[in-house]
């Protein structure tokens, strides 16, 4: 009996997308170890091996780009619009590239998060294409106006060719897709125990005293740093190589780690407005202190989302990059929604895919 054969295509764009994506394949090949995983990505091999524990193919391969970022917060539309022509210019020879892979490798199912290239490879490969996310492209760029509204048109029409989508939670309507499936909340769980980690990084605060500081794979500049001295008695943990040597700064590079494996000991998440992290603390329960998005369509619903389902504090980008940090002292804002939210989704795309895959 051949092996089933899974291939996963990955937005490149910040770590997001490929650390839920990867939570959701651990999913399936924890639940499925004949699973053959094949994932589409330029994420590196070591973020993906940190939620991912058995074997899978990496491929090395873009298919669209998202938004070009100098960093967490600053976008660069002229590049992106540049980068998106291109795409749509050689979309022909992509699709057949791919599809001769996907042809020789035998896949049998595509699960994409969310390049709208890969309904074309699912199309033309004859493969079903089933998708992932909270957004799409389409909405981004359509929310930019002008030239843009011809390319969103574009990504549009591609998403309309896939089979499924996964819809998950803190999302925009995503009306371009004909199957919609809503989920619950995605992400990996802590891989080490609460004692083991305190040990090993020689965490003493308290959780109401200990922050995790975390902006994605993208990162951000001119975090202001210096305030950490004001809360001496504070521990901050950060994962930005270029962050200062500050007493009570710890800065994680062993790629092993994660910020989801320091949730358990902090009592609040500093954050951008970002799907992967905002589920995995809810997923958790641990409070979240953000700064709102400009420009990213998606900011406003995904801040919505934590006002509905978690324990809150959105502040101001003056009070985060110009301020004290007074807020730290403030407590977080309850959620407005009494129930809690769905918290199953990696167990439900998984068992889908695998039935999927069972029956054919």
């Amino acid at each position: 009996m051949n092996r089933p054969i899974l291939y996963i295509t990955i937005t490149n764009h910040g770590f997001g997308h490929a650390t839920r994506t990867a939570s959701i394949a651990a999913t399936i090949q924890k639940l499925c170890p004949e699973v053959l995983l094949i994932i589409a990505t330029t994420a590196p091999r070591w973020l993906l091996e940190s939620y991912i524990k058995g074997d899978f193919i990496l491929r090395q391969r873009a298919f669209d780009l998202g938004v070009v970022q100098a960093d967490s917060l600053t976008m660069d539309k002229a590049a992106t619009l540049d980068k998106l022509r291109e795409i749509k210019k050689n979309q022909n020879s992509l699709i057949a590239s791919e599809v001769n892979f996907l042809r020789q490798n035998r896949v049998n199912l595509i699960l994409a998060d969310i390049p709208f290239l890969a309904a074309g490879f699912g199309k033309a490969a004859n493969i079903p294409c089933w998708m992932i996310s909270n957004f799409s492209w389409d909405f981004i760029y359509q929310d930019w106006g002008g030239e843009f509204t011809e390319i969103a048109d574009w990504v549009s029409d591609w998403y309309t060719k896939s089979d499924r989508l996964f819809r998950l939670p803190f999302h925009t309507p995503m009306s371009a897709f004909p199957n919609i499936i809503d989920v619950g909340l995605t992400g990996g769980s802590p891989g080490f125990p609460i004692d083991e980690i305190r040990t090993i990084w020689g965490i003493t605060t308290p959780p109401e005293k200990t922050i995790l500081l975390t902006f994605g794979g993208l990162g951000l500049q001119a975090i202001p740093y210096n305030n950490i001295e004001k809360f001496s008695d504070w521990q901050f943990i950060a994962f930005d190589a270029s962050a200062p040597d500050l007493p009570n700064l710890i800065k994680v590079q062993n790629r092993q780690y994660r910020p989801v494996d320091f949730m358990p000991i902090c009592s609040r998440v500093v954050s951008k407005p970002g799907y992967s992290t905002f589920a995995e603390a809810t997923l958790l329960g641990l409070p979240i202190i953000t700064i709102p998005r400009h420009d990213f369509a998606e900011a406003d619903l995904l801040l919505e989302g934590i006002k509905n389902y978690n324990h809150h504090q959105i502040i101001t980008p003056t009070e985060f990059f110009d301020g004290t940090w007074d807020f730290l002292h403030d407590l977080p804002q309850p959620p407005k929604q009494p129930q809690p939210i769905a918290k199953n989704g990696n167990e439900t795309i998984a068992k889908a895919v695998i039935d999927y895959l069972k029956s054919i």
